[in-house]
C-alpha cells in the first residue's frame, strides 16, 4: 500500500481530449442533454424539483464501462470506448469481439475531459481510435501494465506522458485547480477546497488457481484493477504544501508525503473493474463498509464475457448476474448503477438476468438502471462552514 505523489488538475482547461480535433469544429462546452435523469431510488416518488435540489455531481453513462463523472468542475472519464455497432475488438490471442451498440457520444464531440481512470489495457475499455486520437499529455491514472503499453513501449511521437500507475492498495490524491473562488464574508473560517483520492482495488479478470497462473505466464488477458473514488474536501491550509502550479493542459506531480489529514471523504465510489467474484474481493468491506467507511455508489462490470466467444463460450473472465449480486451483498452499497453489459457479442449475461436476481435478493431499493445517454445525479455534502 503506497500513497503516491499527488496531481494537479486545471479543471478550467477548455482543451479537446483528442489530438486530431477538427480545427473547423468548436470544443462543446458540457455533455449532451441526459435522455433520462435518475437519482437515488429513495428519491422514486417525488417531483423532479425534489430530486435534483441538492445534487451537485453526475454519472453520464456512455456505454460499456464509458462513464463520464462531473463535479466541482472536474470532468472525469472512465474506460474511455467509442466504437460504433459492427466495430471488432481484438481481446486476446484468437479472441474477437463485436460491438452491437452505439455509444451515447461520439469521441469528437466529448467536451474537455480532465482525467481518465483506465482499468485495464484491454480494446474495449480503450480502443484503438481512442489511443490514436487522445491527448498525450491527458493525465491518465491506471494499472502499471497499462503504464507501460502506453509509454516505455511506445515511440517517442506516441508516448502518453501524464500516466499514472497505481496498484492493488496504492492510492493517490487529485487536486483540482480553477478559478479563485469568491470571497467569503467570514474570512477567519478557511473555504474547504474540493479533492479526490483514488485508490486501486483487487480484480481479476481470470479466478484463482491454475488458470490464474498460466494467464500470468502467457498474458493472454491483462490484469486489471477496480478503483475507490473519494470525492471530498480539503481546508487550504492542508492542500498547500501537496499541490503546485499547473498548465491548462497537464497535471503535475506534487509533494508525495501528502497523507492530507484534513482530508474529509464525503462520498465514495466502487467501480469493480473487469473482475470476476474471487477471494480477494472480501478485503474491500473489510478495509471499507465495516471498517466505518460506507460505500455510497457502485458501478458494477457485469456482461458475464465469456471468451473465445459466443459460440465457444469456454471461459467467462467477467461477472454474471449472479455473481454480480453476490459482490453486491458483500461490499453493501448504498446505490449500485450496472454497466459492461450487453455492447459486445462476447457479453453473455444480460442486464435483464441482473435485474432478475437483484429481485430475487431483495435488494431492488439499491439499483439504478441506465440506459447508454442517461445520468444518475447525486449529493456530495460539503463541509459545514
Amino acid at each position: 500500500m503506497v500513497t503516491k505523489p499527488s496531481i494537479s488538475i486545471d479543471a478550467s482547461n477548455k482543451n479537446a481530449p483528442t489530438r486530431d480535433h477538427p480545427t473547423s469544429k468548436e470544443v462543446r462546452e458540457s455533455l449532451p442533454k441526459a435522455k433520462a435523469t435518475k437519482t437515488h431510488p429513495k428519491h422514486q416518488n417525488e417531483t423532479s424539483d425534489k430530486k435534483t435540489d441538492s445534487n451537485n455531481a453526475s454519472l453520464f453513462f456512455v456505454g460499456t464501462a464509458t462513464t463520464i463523472l462531473e463535479w466541482e468542475g472536474l470532468r472525469l472519464m472512465t474506460d474511455p470506448n467509442f466504437l460504433h455497432a459492427g466495430d471488432h475488438v481484438h481481446l486476446g490471442p484468437g479472441v474477437t469481439g463485436t460491438r452491437r451498440t452505439n455509444p451515447a457520444v461520439d469521441l469528437h464531440d466529448l467536451p474537455p475531459i480532465d482525467l481518465v481512470l483506465l482499468s485495464h489495457y484491454h480494446a474495449d475499455h480503450f480502443d484503438e481510435e481512442v489511443e490514436a486520437a487522445l491527448r498525450r499529455d491527458l493525465p491518465i491514472i491506471t494499472t502499471p501494465h497499462a503504464h507501460a503499453c502506453l509509454t516505455t513501449q511506445k515511440s517517442d511521437e506516441e508516448r502518453f506522458t501524464n500516466v499514472h500507475a497505481l496498484d492493488k492498495w496504492d492510492n493517490m490524491f487529485v487536486d483540482m485547480q480553477s478559478a479563485p473562488p469568491k470571497q467569503r464574508k467570514d474570512q477567519s473560517r478557511p473555504r474547504p477546497q474540493p479533492r479526490l483520492r483514488v485508490e486501486g482495488m483487487p480484480g481479476k479478470h481470470v479466478g484463482d488457481g491454475l488458470l490464474s497462473r498460466a494467464n500470468d505466464i502467457l498474458g493472454a488477458v491483462p490484469p486489471t484493477n477496480g478503483w475507490m473514488l473519494e470525492l471530498g474536501y480539503d481546508t487550504p491550509s492542508s492542500t498547500e504544501s501537496s499541490t503546485t502550479a499547473t498548465t491548462p493542459t497537464s497535471a503535475s506531480p506534487a509533494d508525495a508525503s501528502a497523507s492530507s489529514p484534513a482530508f474529509q471523504s464525503s462520498y465514495r465510489i466502487y467501480i469493480s473493474g473487469d473482475t470476476l467474484n474471487v477471494d480477494e474481493l472480501s478485503q474491500i468491506p473489510e478495509h471499507y463498509t465495516h471498517a466505518g467507511k460506507p460505500i455510497d455508489l457502485m458501478l458494477i462490470h457485469l456482461g458475464g464475457t465469456t471468451i473465445p466467444g459466443p459460440s465457444m463460450p469456454l471461459l467467462m473472465v467477467t461477472m454474471d448476474a449472479k455473481q454480480g449480486v453476490a459482490l453486491v451483498k458483500l461490499v453493501q452499497p448504498d446505490v449500485v448503477v450496472p454497466i459492461h453489459y450487453d455492447d459486445y457479442d462476447v457479453f453473455l449475461s444480460p442486464l435483464a438476468d441482473f435485474q432478475t436476481e437483484m429481485t430475487n435478493a431483495g435488494l431492488d431499493h439499491k439499483a439504478v438502471y441506465l440506459d447508454r445517454g442517461d445520468e444518475f445525479r447525486f449529493e456530495v455534502q460539503r463541509p459545514a462552514g
